[in-house]
């Protein structure tokens, strides 16, 4: 039985490669995507996750725009890594299709809700849209299967301290991980592994079609970011590796920890204080990726852009 599954994102290079990892599997029934100010603003994430649909040929998959800031904080956006348009680097034309006029929180609440099964929502964006939904409505938590969140790490990539997702709305990431919702959170120490280098670059453009040249060309420029700004050679696929847990969860292990995030210190703001060694005696509330399985990552990922290009 396929896993049904929405996906909250904003995109971003890597929330893109997710989506067509997505849409070229036959274990994923992707519900709807909602999209979240993060890598970019709010009005290119959403174009950003069309033009990726588009190309994925999602014609049946709704895209609602959600939350455009924070909940409290003030908007931080990743131009050094994803550029101005979130997705800078390939040549993007504009999107025929368009976004739905619902709200993304709305239409989380309405989807879940209208599924007989139980859904897993993967949200590899900042937590504000899934926040707000659970706020609005706590029944939701009931109907969902998990939660697989990009975030965290027991390293940052915004400060020292703190992952970007987490960091751009940690109130919002306080709610989810004290939501009682089972959680996944696959973080920094797992993503990565999953480094985009020479031998994964030239096994994409392998692949003959316009989602995998497109894929080559959105990791080159992923890859200089990284190179430039945090001089690790290889971009990164973090979202990916979430949609790839949802697709075989084997592809990564995981230990049942407790989760606390930080909202009140000066220079750890967004950290994700991970307890390891149960040292605070509190009810584990995350399932933490530990170790990728590469050989199932990769190829997963060649696998779904093949089925993509046919």
């Amino acid at each position: 039985m396929k896993k049904k599954v929405i996906l909250d994102c904003d995109p971003g290079h890597d929330d893109a490669i997710a989506i067509f990892l997505a849409a070229g599997s036959d274990a994923i029934d992707l519900l709807a995507i909602t999209t979240v100010s993060g890598n970019a603003r709010i009005e290119y994430t959403t174009r950003n996750a069309l033009v990726a649909c588009e190309l994925a040929e999602l014609d049946d998959v709704p895209v609602a725009a959600g939350a455009s800031e924070p909940l409290v904080r003030e908007q931080v956006i990743s131009v050094d890594i994803h550029g101005t348009s979130g997705m800078d680097g390939p040549d993007v034309r504009p999107p025929k299709k368009q976004a739905i006029e619902h709200h993304a929180v709305d239409y989380l609440i309405d989807t879940i809700h209208r599924e007989k099964e139980k859904v897993t929502l993967v949200a590899t964006g900042p937590l504000t849209n899934v926040a707000q939904a659970i706020k609005k409505d706590r029944s939701i938590v009931e109907k969902l299967e998990e939660i697989v969140i990009m975030g965290g790490g027991s390293f940052g990539n915004k400060t020292p301290a703190a992952e970007f997702n987490i960091y751009v709305d940690a109130e919002a990431a306080k709610v989810v991980f004290e939501s009682g919702a089972k959680l996944t959170m696959v973080g920094l120490d797992l993503t990565h592994q999953a480094l985009a280098q020479d031998r994964e670059i030239v096994a994409i453009e392998n692949i003959d079609g316009e989602v995998a040249t497109f894929t080559v060309e959105l990791l080159k420029f992923f890859r200089s970011t990284y190179l430039d700004v945090f001089e690790i050679d290889g971009g990164p696929i973090h979202d990916a590796c979430c949609i790839a847990y949802c697709i075989n969860p084997e592809v990564f292990t995981t230990k049942h920890l407790h989760v606390d995030i930080e909202v009140k210190a000066e220079h750890t703001y967004g950290m994700t204080v991970i307890d390891y060694h149960h040292v605070l005696e509190k009810e584990p509330n995350a399932h933490v990726a530990m170790e990728l399985n590469q050989d199932i990552f990769w190829d997963m990922l060649y696998s779904s852009l093949r089925n993509l290009n046919k």
